[in-house]
């Protein structure tokens, strides 16, 4: 009889050996489809509160911002009422859903607003202190907490476990390379099941995973990102332009809106450039670059166009507001340099600015933006050091 039992116990040790195995498996394969940050994040929070993953009722995901020194939450998925989780439960017996319909229901998940419980957690932000509760010491201690007792409670920081409407539950750090780059939250705060020691242990090995996945992901952003910019004025590059630019005016065909493009010139940098070099040439470039983006919307695109030309695409923006807006980088710009004693003024940093807008001028993107260059073009032969409108007398006078 004994020997029975210990062949049996033996059997179901394999067979949930055997399972973790197959789903860690399984997650791994759908973490490697994508490398887009949310997505990932995604996949990993669905595979915990799956049915056929590792069945929490809810799971949170916190990353550390280390520019500010915080814990911010970036995802949750599940419930947050015993009644949001009954619909969710029964919607998803009568759907049939297996783990990989859940994930690819991740469009339909971003487009959710009455996902409750992730906007609650996108709202947290902590302070990396030791003193800020269990959700930190996971980041600075690098284990797992298990809060599965009252004793354990007292060392929640109450604001979180009142924010997050928690009981008890299970924290575990997601890491790479050593590196601790946030924290998973879960609990059964519905179903009142017990999160058991197998449970954390497999709950530690899926984090080792989602900790390499999400910093793979991170590396291939940030190469993105450094692919796009202009290295020495930290703005947006050509490339990056182009590729903005057919977005807005796509965006604007169906939202019948204007796209203005700003077209900037730096005036008098060859002559800057020679006399005082090109140290002192390439950090007016930059202190340029400093006034556009800070003179902008965060919804414009400000790019390098080469050289010492400029761009600005400023969607939802008509032909007078791109002027008036010219107008301001131009003034700004004059004054950034006023007071350059070592040149004479006729030869101090100034800008020119051309004004196209779409669909006013044209429909074609190339067009449009000879078009802002055309007046440009006006505004550095009318004398520099200002900001000159596209019309079609422009066109004319060039083809003339």
């Amino acid at each position: 009889m004994e020997k029975i039992e210990k062949e049996k116990a033996l059997k179901d040790e394999i067979e949930r050996l055997n399972w973790e195995f197959s789903l860690l498996y399984e997650i791994s394969n759908a973490i490697r489809t994508t490398l887009k940050l949310d997505q990932i994040l995604y996949i990993i929070l669905t595979a915990l509160t799956s049915h056929e993953g590792l069945g929490f009722n809810r799971a949170m995901l916190f990353l550390v911002n280390e520019k500010e020194n915080v814990l911010e939450g970036v995802m949750g998925i599940g419930p947050h009422t015993a009644e949001e989780a009954g619909k969710i439960w029964h919607y998803i017996t009568e759907s049939k859903m297996s783990l990989d319909d859940f994930i690819a229901s991740y469009d339909t998940f971003k487009r959710d607003p009455e996902s409750k419980l992730n906007s609650i957690v996108k709202g947290i932000k902590i302070p990396l202190r030791e003193d800020m509760g269990i959700l930190v010491l996971t980041i600075l201690e690098g284990m797992p907490f298990e809060i599965t007792t009252q004793e354990a409670k007292k060392l929640v920081d109450p604001n979180i476990q009142k924010t997050l409407n928690t009981d008890f539950f299970v924290t575990v750090p997601l890491k790479a390379k050593d590196k601790v780059l946030g924290a998973i939250l879960v609990d059964n705060i519905f179903n009142k099941n017990p999160i058991t020691k197998s449970d954390v242990k497999m709950l530690t090995m899926f984090a080792n995973h989602a900790g390499l996945a999400i910093e793979n992901s991170r590396l291939y952003e940030e190469t993105v990102y450094l692919s796009s910019i202009d290295w020495s004025t930290k703005l947006w590059n050509y490339g990056k332009f182009q590729q903005r630019l057919s977005y807005e005016l796509e965006r604007s065909k169906i939202t019948d809106t204007r796209v203005s493009l700003v077209m900037v010139d730096v005036d008098n940098f060859k002559h800057y450039n020679d006399t005082l070099g090109h140290i002192r040439g390439d950090n007016a470039l930059r202190e340029i670059a400093g006034v556009l983006q800070s003179k902008s919307r965060k919804v414009d695109t400000v790019a390098r166009y080469g050289g010492e030309e400029f761009v600005v695409v400023m969607p939802n923006t008509n032909k007078e507001n791109a002027r008036l807006f010219a107008e301001r980088l131009r003034s700004e710009v004059e004054k950034l340099f006023f007071e350059e004693s070592t040149l004479p003024a006729a030869n101090r940093l100034t800008i020119s600015c051309g004004v196209a807008c779409y669909p006013d001028d044209t429909i074609k993107k190339d067009d449009l933006i000879a078009k802002a260059d055309m007046a440009l073009y006006e505004a550095k032969g009318a004398g520099k050091n200002r900001t000159c409108v596209y019309s079609k007398a422009m066109g004319d006078k060039r083809s003339a």
